[in-house]
Order: C-alpha cells, then structure tokens, then sequence
C-alpha cells in the first residue's frame, strides 16, 4: 500500500485519479487547495464527492491568502498579461497548490505525490518540477499522462465504476480561483473555433452601465466606490461586479513549456480591470525609465512563473524591485463598466505627474523658454547630424 497525496480539485481529471488510485488499494488522501473561487456549498459537494470516491481522507487547505501575497500582489504590481493578453490565472495558482500540497506531503510522511496532468499541457512541469526542487525523495504518480489518457477515456472509466459523469459536461474543463476562470474544451483545440457562451462560467445579468472608481495604495488594490477592503475582498467583490456584465472573456495562444503552441479561453473581468487600472495609474504616477524597466522586468517574472520557475532567486530579487517601484502610486481609477467591455476615464493622485504647474502638453510651456526649446532639440539632433553626415555617400 502507498500513502498518496493527491492534488484533488473535484475535476474530472482528479476524480478519475482518486477512483483510480484507491481501487488499487492505495491510502489516497484528497486534498483540495482552496485559491479562491470555491463557496461553501461546493466545497462541502467536493469532500462528499471524494469519500464516495474512495479517499481514505480528505483535506482542504485555505491557500488565497497565500496566494496573493506571494503570487497575485506582484502581478499587479508588474501589470503581467502572458502574450498582453492573458493574466495567469492558472498558471499562478499551480505553483501555489503544488506548494502546499507537498509541504501537505512531508507533514504527513506520504511516500507518493500524485496529479492529474496530462503529457502535454503545462501543469505537468509546474507540479513536477516544483515536486522534484523541495522533496526530491517522494515519488510522483500521474496516471493520466503515464497512460496517455483522453477526457472520454476518463469519462468512460468513471461511468463504467459507478461514476455519473455526464460527457456534454465534462468535455469542458473549468479552473476557477481567485485571478479568474480558465475554459479549455474542443474549441481551444483549434486555431478557428470560438468557445460557446455556455461554456463560460457567468452569464451576462445587467445590460445597464456603471461607475466604479477603484482605489489604490502602494500599487495594491485597497476598496472602490468610497469603502475600504482587503485586496483579497477587493478582488473578490470586482470580479463579482465584472462577471454580470461577461467582462474579461478571451481566448490567449502562446507558447507552451513543452514547446508547442496552445489555446486557452478564459474569464477574468476583475483581474483585467484592476490590472489595466493600475496600469493608467502608473502611468501619471511613474517616470518613462521606471516603466519602461517595468516593462522589461515584469514580462520575465510572468515569463518564469508561466513556465514553472518560481523557486529561481531571480523571482526574489524582482520582486524587491517591484515592491520599490509601487512607493508612489496611490490614488484612484475612474472605471464605467459596460456589458462585454470596460473603459477607463481617469485617475486622481496626490502623485500624479501630470502637473499643470510646469505646463500642458501641447499648449503651454512655464517652466523653460522657446530659446531654450530650440537649444534642447538642437542638442538632441547632434547624434544623427553626425551619422547621416559621415554616411552620405550610402
């Protein structure tokens, strides 16, 4: 007998694993890391769902808290969107559930960790290489991938147990935590084929616009609309707003760690909103050269955590650098909200750079003369005068 941990979300994926591992004999301990999006009722549906299921015992471990300081507070700060498009919302939560679920694993002596990727998605090498980085001793199993399983093949299985799985369900996975919705299905198989609305998790409740007015402390997400809340509830209490209108919906392709390309449809009204709203704050708030470092710096800690690395120090030493960035921007972002869309109307800051005093764009200038205009763009011409002048010939 082997005493597993498994990574059980309630999923197909993980059920089929459950059944399978404990029909085997095995004592599979069950346990679900919450990183948002779960209520009261499903969790309690999940625990039942794996007792019948054949858990020899069945855990959930609060992980949200964790999650956004560690994870979610610095992809808001680096306004990270893998392929300016996509806000991790899976990708960040696995390297938090694999944590949890191995430090899970040596409290409790498991000789095994089992997880229900497959052999050719990205999860695999998340899981596994995190597994692998803290407790290379315990072993891992992946009956899925080990057997080259399809969501059919799981579905039959489960059916043929006992399991009432119905296919028109199952053919689509869901993963929902707290940085939003993923949706992978037939659709996302394809380079043309859009996934139906019925797939996505909310379905559009107000056709009405309306005003929200976001508010921001040190780059963290701190209240909207007058009243004050921790980023976590922020994040919650946006994305609940952002969900009656079908805000966030998109379908990201990119480049996947094992090398070929992939889809993946998603919903994220909330995360998109107050990343794009911490952004235009930034923006008045933030020299060019902090930005444009921010840039470069954000787009590789997305890159790293995307592609499972986040145990590499460089993750540590750019998240110094992040935390020192966000000192300034504070303030408040002006939000309408519209079925499908969102739009961004302006900020008020204490910090905004934009300040009349010195002049405005394209209108008056107060600080410096038209003299000394002419003399600064002389200077800044030098450069090129020079090249084009040796290189006339060519």
């Amino acid at each position: 007998m082997k005493k597993i941990v498994l990574a059980y979300s309630g999923g197909l994926d993980t059920s089929y694993c459950l059944k399978k591992l404990s029909q085997e004999k095995n004592e599979v301990h069950a346990v679900c890391i919450n990183t948002g999006g779960f209520t009261k009722t499903q969790i309690k549906s999940i625990k039942e769902k794996a007792i019948k299921l054949g858990a020899f015992k069945f855990d959930l471990i609060d992980a949200v808290e964790f999650y956004y300081n560690n994870i979610i507070k610095y992809l808001i700060y680096g306004n990270v969107l893998r392929g300016n498009t996509y806000p991790l919302s899976v990708s960040a939560e696995r390297t938090v559930q694999a944590i949890e679920i191995i430090n899970y694993a040596k409290k409790n002596n498991a000789t095994h960790i089992a997880h229900g990727s497959t052999g050719a998605g990205n999860d695999q090498v998340r899981f596994d290489m995190l597994f692998q980085i803290i407790a290379p001793e315990i072993e891992i199993i992946t009956p899925i991938r080990d057997n080259s399983l399809t969501r059919e093949d799981e579905t039959k299985f489960l059916q043929n147990h006992g399991v009432n799985i119905e296919w028109e369900k199952a053919k689509y996975s869901i993963n929902k935590g707290l940085w939003g919705t993923s949706v992978g299905g037939d659709e996302t198989l394809t380079s043309n084929k859009k996934l139906p609305n019925n797939s996505f998790p909310s379905q559009l409740k107000s056709n009405q616009s309306e005003e929200l007015i976001l508010s921001f402390k040190n780059g963290e997400i701190s209240g909207f609309n007058g009243k004050n809340y921790d980023p976590v509830t922020s994040i919650e209490l946006i994305s609940e707003k952002c969900n009656n209108y079908c805000i966030g919906r998109d379908i990201h392709v990119g480049d996947t760690i094992i090398g070929i390309k992939g889809r993946v449809g998603f919903e994220a009204g909330g995360p998109i909103v107050i990343l794009k709203a911490h952004h235009l704050l930034e923006k008045h708030t933030l020299t060019k050269w902090q930005q444009y470092q921010k840039e470069q710096m954000s787009n590789f800690f997305g890159m790293h955590l995307h592609e499972g690395h986040y145990l590499d120090p460089v993750m540590r030493d750019i998240e110094a650098f992040l935390e020192s960035s966000q000192k300034n921007v504070s303030g408040e972002v002006y939000v309408t909200l519209q079925p499908y869309r969102f739009e961004l109307n302006g900020i008020k800051s204490e910090n905004d750079l934009m300040n009349n005093g010195f002049g405005s764009y394209g209108e008056l200038n107060k600080k410096w003369t038209a003299q000394d205009a002419k003399g600064f763009i002389k200077i800044m011409s030098n450069q090129n005068k020079i090249y084009h002048n040796v290189n006339k010939s060519k």
